[in-house]
């Protein structure tokens, strides 16, 4: 008799675990509550997917702040270049780009899904669409069966949870898997959002909303003055006030904050130092010296940025440039090079790239992901207590976790 393994979701941990299992000669269910697989995956990397990052295994770790240490093993076995290796193999041509994020060459998120459903098509899995599981039942500490909701009692050997976490729930992700673990005696880590939009406290932000700004730099600091992060990049200001790459990285570095009592400094002019943007403002000045000062900033800032930088220097706006003093012109200085806002909060789960927290990794065998209470129940993916910045880093984990739950179950 085939060892028969059920696989609960199908996003990229559920898709490897289950195509690695078939080949290996075992009977696997795949079971996917959507009507189609891959849901989340359509949606990340803007529609491009960020599959994963041409960084070395020790960058990887990097970049991993929740846990990384418990990766070594899946990273070792199924690196990032095994996975673009397995996708080359499999039809799907790939390229690397900015900050060694690996796409599609087509540039569309819709050719990985494609392909990894051609995958489990020719591995012999069995796919069952439209089906959410209740339970995963287990009796003398080994797996037995999962109920699902309309399908009645699936029984099997092994089952792999590759639920996701709670963040985009829309995609299918609502948590399932962590109501199934804790129902069989999982520690659940607190859920966080992570890689998250965050909430400003000053008014004048929303002022901005649509605002993207290139090339500025960011730096973090707590409330006794000690820097916690600091970023070079992209960021954007929203209604309610600030996201983009480089503040969705920080948004992790913030958590442990619970996303308060701290302050972001935005050097909108971090290619000069002090001395230069001074002296490139006497030049702008004396360019425009019979204009009134909120008619000046053009040459140096957006057109959406100048009446709130006009508004925190202090300075009057309809006051004559040449008659700006020397003391009000540093001012103007220190505030491009620092420019600050108050962070109060962070959107929630929901809108976050990915959650923090999940089913604690002190539970699961990181050389297998099996669990170390139940016998035959295995952890792929989100669902673990593990998380990374932006990049393609939670992708991978998805898929070396997904590897190395299939080759064990």
């Amino acid at each position: 008799m085939k060892k028969r393994i059920v696989v609960i979701g199908a996003g990229p941990a559920g898709i490897m675990a289950a195509g690695k299992a078939a080949e290996r000669g075992m009977d696997v269910l795949l079971l996917e509550k959507n009507d189609r697989i891959g849901r989340k995956i359509l949606i990340s990397g803007k529609g491009r997917c960020n599959i994963t990052n041409s960084t070395d295994i020790e960058g990887l770790i990097e970049n991993v702040p929740g846990n990384g240490n418990f990766l070594y093993s899946a990273f070792y076995t199924f690196s990032n270049q095994d996975l673009i290796d397995f996708l080359e193999r499999n039809g799907l041509k790939t390229k690397v780009e900015r900050g060694g994020r690996v796409v599609p060459v087509s540039d569309k998120s819709s050719d990985v899904v494609d392909t990894l459903q051609k995958y489990l098509i020719k591995s012999g899995v069995k796919l069952m669409l439209n089906t959410a599981v209740k339970e995963v039942k287990a009796e003398n500490g080994q797996v037995r069966s999962v109920i699902t909701e309309n399908s009645g009692e699936i029984e099997c050997d092994s089952v792999i949870i590759a639920t996701g976490g709670a963040s985009y729930p829309g995609t299918g992700s609502t948590g399932d898997g962590y109501r199934m673990a804790e129902k069989l005696g999982h520690t659940i880590v607190q859920l966080k959002p992570s890689l998250v939009p965050l909430i400003a406290g000053q008014e004048w932000v929303k002022e901005l909303q649509g605002l993207s700004l290139k090339n500025i730099e960011i730096t973090v600091k707590n409330k006794n003055g000690k820097v916690i992060y600091n970023d070079f990049g992209e960021m954007l200001f929203t209604h309610f006030g600030v996201s983009g790459p480089v503040i969705l990285s920080a948004s992790r570095h913030i958590l442990d904050y619970d996303y308060r009592d701290v302050k972001l400094i935005i050097d909108l002019k971090p290619a000069l130092s002090e001395e230069k943007l001074d002296a490139r403002i006497q030049r702008d000045f004396e360019k425009y010296s019979r204009k009134q000062f909120k008619n000046s900033l053009d040459d140096l800032l957006p057109q959406k940025l100048i009446p709130v930088i006009v508004n925190l220097s202090g300075i009057p706006s309809d006051k004559y440039v040449n008659q700006i003093t020397r003391d009000e012109r540093k001012g103007l200085v220190r505030l491009l090079k620092g420019l600050e806002i108050d962070i109060v909060g962070a959107r929630s789960i929901k809108e976050a790239i990915v959650t923090a927290g999940g089913v604690s990794t002190l539970e699961i065998k990181p050389s297998t992901m099996e669990s170390k209470l139940v016998k035959g129940l295995y952890f792929a993916g989100e669902v673990i207590d593990v998380d990374a910045y932006t990049g393609g880093f939670n992708m991978t984990i998805a898929f070396s976790t997904g590897y190395l739950a299939g080759m064990n179950c």
